[in-house]
């Protein structure tokens, strides 16, 4: 990462003008807490370019808001804003569906502000980072850069929202922590009490949820809105709306510099990974990605669930003195006037995990390791693709002649659960990151359960011939030839890095490193597909990240 350029320093006070009104195309107002660069608390009567992040965690929170402070000391107004119906801002809310045209009325309010120079850029977390996808499909003028940090949904039915066509649970555990902020339930201490009284637990023991049968029943914005996505079990229009697919406006996206960061233990991680490629392909301006180890905006962490990269693995120090300072470097190359555009960043910048001693460090995490390394494109065009095929219970580079078929149990009612991986907003029910297949603590249905495959409910493949040092890097798939007595079912796939015994983990460590999810008639997006029982399919399962391993 290119470190010469001398990022702005810290020159101004700041004066917020808090909950300012913008008004959108409808009418709706949306509270937006505005950060002025000051002398001596007074707003410097000058033009700047002007940050925008869209949020609806609460603006208003001190946390939350330092980084508008540090970006507007350094000669940047920002702009912080309440989503539609969250907290301050007017409206009703309906998780990503307004966020393009809002972005746009917002934007376009900013650059014809006095203290605007009409060039803006965007910024933000998960859902900050859904509101900037969003706004760029309708390219508004004015939108000068973008850093998208872990969000932008490149196709929400295929990950982020359901996986494969299959609904991701998080959606529920999202909802309800969401709802305990919602100004339905703060104005309501009766509702409050109600909310907060819930027991998570035991609602995943009733699934699925109904109207009026939900512990959302008191919020109806957001109980309606999980409704109707988790009935949405086929492509459908829908899925194709401005917030839910870049790729389905991918010719109006802005063609901006913009930089799309992730991480490998990311619910999004595939979303970043497919917008880079997609982007990259059809803009001119420069795309660059950023690819972590970390869990969900775990970027200053060095670990991802229970294991450990080391030091060298987050943003402080290694790729930057700390997180503002790398995004204050991109923002000032493309948005400060007293200096000659230019972009510094490399086009790639992963973290290889692996290589670490495999011990238990003083955290009590596995040392996994790791290192940081800048690449020209992604996918790597010197990665060679392989094979491996399944034949008596391993994985080999050799077309078998003949093998078996391996036969599988599948109940809804006593499922095999997604034990960490890709989850974001999961806890206190799913814990994210790396994990032991081996040793469970607790899963949401049934408590303390040992690694699955052992029972005999999932085939297990390990593979003699990876006992080596080797490196996956790149879109992982797996190919199937199925048949089954159900019109439709779910497939899943995990690569594990399986660890021997040792002194610290007596039974070995069975890491997983990535996995997918498949629904049969939701393969081919728009062209659901039943089942007959006796009859072949070929299942193509893209796993839900792209994983790299070392």
């Amino acid at each position: 990462m290119d470190k010469t350029h001398i990022a702005s320093a810290q020159v101004n006070d700041v004066t917020v003008l808090h909950d300012v009104m913008v008004k959108m195309r409808d009418g709706v107002e949306l509270a937006t807490n505005i950060f002025l660069p000051s002398k001596n608390t007074t707003p410097i009567d000058a033009k700047y370019p002007v940050l925008l992040q869209r949020t609806p965690y609460n603006k208003s929170d001190p946390n939350r808001m330092l980084e508008c402070h540090f970006f507007a000391e350094r000669g940047y107004v920002v702009a912080f804003q309440d989503c539609r119906g969250c907290h301050r801002s007017g409206g009703g809310f309906t998780k990503y569906i307004s966020e393009g045209p809002d972005g746009y009325d917002t934007i376009e309010w900013l650059i014809n502000q006095p203290w605007s120079n009409g060039q803006i850029g965007t910024f933000g977390l998960s859902y900050s980072a859904h509101t900037q996808a969003a706004t760029a499909c309708m390219n508004p003028p004015g939108l000068v850069c973008m850093w998208l940090d872990c969000g932008g949904f490149s196709n929400a039915f295929l990950t982020g929202c359901r996986n494969g066509g299959a609904f991701e649970l998080r959606q529920l555990t999202w909802a309800y922590k969401e709802a305990l902020q919602s100004p339905d339930v703060t104005a309501d201490t009766v509702k409050s009490k109600a909310v907060k009284n819930q027991n998570m637990h035991d609602w995943f023991h009733r699934l699925p949820w109904k109207q009026d049968h939900s512990p959302l029943k008191w919020t109806p914005d957001y109980e309606k809105y999980l409704l109707d996505i988790w009935a949405r079990e086929n492509y459908e229009e829908y899925w194709d709306q401005i917030g839910l697919c870049v790729e389905h406006h991918q010719e109006q996206f802005s063609d901006v510099p913009q930089v799309h960061l992730g991480s490998w233990y990311d619910p999004y991680a595939k979303s970043t990974t497919d917008n880079f490629v997609l982007l990259t392909e059809r803009k001119k301006s420069p795309v660059c990605l950023i690819m972590g180890p970390w869990t969900h905006g775990g970027r200053s962490l060095t670990y991802s669930g229970n294991i450990d990269f080391g030091l060298q693995s987050s943003v402080e120090g290694n790729l930057d003195i700390d997180y503002n300072h790398l995004r204050l470097r991109f923002f000032d190359n493309h948005l400060k006037d007293d200096r000659p555009a230019q972009h510094t960043m490399p086009a790639v910048t992963l973290f290889v995990m692996g290589g670490g001693s495999g011990t238990k460090n003083a955290t009590g995490r596995l040392d996994h390791g790791g290192y940081w390394r800048e690449e020209n494109e992604w996918p790597l065009l010197r990665a060679i693709n392989t094979k491996y095929f399944i034949h008596e219970s391993t994985l080999t580079t050799t077309i078998p002649r003949a093998g078996r078929w391996h036969h599988i149990l599948i109940d809804p009612n006593n499922p095999v659960p997604t034990i960490g991986g890709n989850i974001s907003s999961g806890l206190p029910i799913m814990e994210p990151g790396g994990s032991t297949r081996l040793k469970i603590r607790s899963f949401t249905v049934h408590p303390n359960l040992i690694y699955r495959s052992a029972r005999g409910r999932c085939p297990d493949f390990p593979d003699p011939y990876i006992g080596t040092t080797i490196e996956v890097t790149g879109p992982i798939k797996s190919v199937l030839w199925i048949s089954s007595e159900a019109i439709d079912t779910d497939f899943t796939a995990k690569l594990i890095d399986v660890y021997p015994p040792s002194v610290d983990y007596p039974e070995g460590y069975a890491l997983n490193i990535t996995d997918g999810i498949i629904r049969l008639n939701s393969e081919t997006p728009g062209k659901p597909r039943t089942m007959h029982s006796g009859e072949l399919y070929q299942v193509r399962l893209n796993y839900t990240r792209q994983a790299i391993y070392s």
